[in-house]
């Protein structure tokens, strides 16, 4: 008995071991950016696609004060409320003294400058797709807007969810690389899906979850019950969106359906974002919505 007890004891801390290894924030090679320059106009056509403002802005805000990213809206789900940090140009409140390979292992990792896990309400499960120019352009745009020196608040979750060195277990399982829609796509659904599956994130809304959060890939954009646990949000896939790629297009424009109702809840922002980036995008994304399989 003593010593299956002492086998069973190293048994135990062999796996705490691998465990403690393999969660360990891992970030890129600062050296795949060294040489990158970004262009602050092609930044912002990132910046908006992204959705950065809607989550960083403070809460109701308006107008230009929606490009004071410093941060303070609250996002409630089952794990816990998060907070959105302030990430204005601030070098001592925000990310103003941020290199790119920072933002890079930021978006693409989920891992800070100070090397612990991000949580994944930050959408790097979808960023983690873009490119490495997008994030360079990105990180030039802004530079340009305005500092704010709001602190950035705590996140309220509870045991076991505020361990972050269990995002890495997290990391290991979800966070991957490649597309979830794949096959011969035209140019133009090809620039559909790099907007909607990375840089608009459409899935950390619209594709339903795990008990750990993770996506279920299998039921891609096929709607999900809302974070908040207050209501659902809808399937966007052919099965239930039955809109033409002209009718789509009209209401990221508008905000107005083909049945003339408005659009409401977070989506306001997203049309808001759609809305200012160019036609050919918006297009684009009509056009990857309609080569999505439709799930019931």
């Amino acid at each position: 008995m003593r010593r299956f007890v002492v086998f069973l004891a190293v048994i135990g801390l062999i796996v705490a071991a691998t465990l403690w290894v393999a969660s360990a924030p891992r970030g890129g090679d600062p050296a795949l950016v060294a040489d990158l320059r970004g262009d602050a106009m092609r930044g912002q056509v990132v910046f908006t696609a992204a959705g950065c403002a809607s989550c960083h802005m403070a809460p109701g805000a308006t107008g230009d004060a929606e490009l004071v990213l410093s941060g303070g809206q609250r996002f409630v789900t089952a794990f816990g409320t998060f907070v959105a940090p302030n990430i204005s140009s601030d070098p001592a409140q925000g990310i103003g003294g941020w290199p790119l390979s920072d933002l890079v292992n930021a978006l693409k990792y989920g891992v800070s400058p100070d090397g612990q896990h991000y949580y994944p309400a930050l959408p790097y499960d979808a960023y983690t797709q873009m490119t490495l120019q997008d994030i360079a352009d990105l990180h030039a745009y802004l530079a340009t807007l305005p500092a704010d020196a709001t602190p950035s608040a705590a996140h309220e979750i509870g045991f076991p969810f505020n361990i972050r060195r269990a995002v890495g277990l997290w990391k290991l399982l979800y966070l991957r690389s490649g597309w979830t829609i794949n096959g011969k796509l035209t140019p133009v659904q090809e620039r559909g899906r790099y907007i909607a599956e990375a840089m608009a994130h459409c899935s950390a809304c619209h594709t339903p979850r795990d008990v750990l959060g993770g996506p279920d890939r299998s039921r891609w954009l096929a709607g999900a019950p809302s974070p908040d646990g207050k209501g659902t949000i809808p399937n966007i896939t052919p099965a239930r969106l039955t809109w033409t790629e002209a009718e789509i297009v009209a209401y990221f424009t508008t905000g107005f359906t083909p049945e003339f109702d408005t659009v409401g809840g977070q989506m306001v922002e997203v049309v808001k974002n759609l809305g200012r980036l160019p036609d050919s995008d918006r297009a684009a994304v009509a056009a990857y919505l309609k080569l999505v399989p439709g799930v019931p």
